[in-house]
């Protein structure tokens, strides 16, 4: 049923909530009137204005326009006029999975990420990178990466080795809030930041590394809201929960093919510890 479906939807989003209110009220008092008159002219008439009112102050909103290509797409320029540390504060779950996320790590950002995210109890941050040890794989990434970029700034390897670094000392940070992160073997092809994705007010931001580049900078992004887009936003949720199951805990090693069974949960975990 269509209508019942735009109704959990918009409850989920909060939205439209005094319209699906008075629709039920109405359709309420029309049903139990087939049965006889047992509703009072009162509270028909006022159910009646109710919808009456409703519509009329719709009709004054002004119209909203969601255009895609201003709204969700752009590139890391975005990012000049609103840092990505500022779209972190009043953040409590922080989810990220880069290549090596150097670049997202910045000082900055980890400063933030520590003051804010992981300043409170429940606080989470977790990040997964490419795992510096699948040699192959990170010879892949490069290649699509760095050598496929006409002004590279930076090498994937050497990057890795910086991103491990920093995360290391994240991890022995001692904070309210639980950080982790873990390595994935292989490079998907896109990066994802979700921010406080299980609210309503959720963001996802995606870039698509694609195939060739001019620079880093230069490569398509999509922002996505709960709110706006849910079908797709739910859509890279559900892609970071993948790779996060996907992903090792750093200082594990791959479970073997056999399956003798779990492992015990301190050697699951690793580095991958509560804080």
């Amino acid at each position: 049923m269509v209508w019942l479906r735009r109704l959990i939807q918009d409850l989920r989003i909060r939205q439209n909530i005094d319209a699906h209110v008075v629709t039920v009220v109405v359709f309420a008092f029309a049903l139990v009137s087939i049965f006889g008159d047992v509703v009072p002219d009162q509270l028909k008439w006022a159910a009646l204005l109710s919808g009456v009112g409703i519509l009329v102050y719709r009709l004054t909103l002004p119209e909203e326009h969601h255009e895609a290509s201003a709204s969700i797409l752009g590139d890391r320029s975005a990012f000049d006029s609103v840092p990505l540390s500022s779209a972190l504060a009043g953040a409590r779950d922080v989810r990220v999975f880069a290549p090596s996320a150097v670049n997202l790590l910045s000082a900055q950002t980890c400063e933030v990420l520590r003051k804010v995210v992981l300043a409170r109890a429940g606080g989470a941050v977790r990040v997964v990178i490419l795992d510096p040890a699948e040699k192959t794989a990170v010879r892949l990434a490069s290649r699509q990466l760095d050598d496929s970029v006409d002004f590279p700034i930076q090498r994937l390897p050497a990057a890795l080795d910086t991103a491990i670094e920093r995360l290391d000392l994240m991890s022995k940070w001692e904070t309210e809030g639980r950080f982790r992160y873990r390595l994935l073997p292989y490079n998907p092809g896109f990066s994802i930041v979700l921010i406080d994705p299980d609210t309503p007010k959720g963001r996802a931001i995606v870039e698509i590394h694609g195939f060739h580049n001019s620079s880093t900078s230069s490569r398509m992004h999509l922002e996505l809201s709960r709110s706006l887009n849910e079908r797709w936003y739910f859509y890279w949720v559900r892609q970071f929960d993948h790779i996060w199951r996907e992903a090792t805990p750093a200082g594990v090693s791959p479970a073997p093919e056999a399956d003798d069974g779990p492992a015990p949960a301190d050697a699951r975990e690793g580095r991958d510890h509560p804080l």
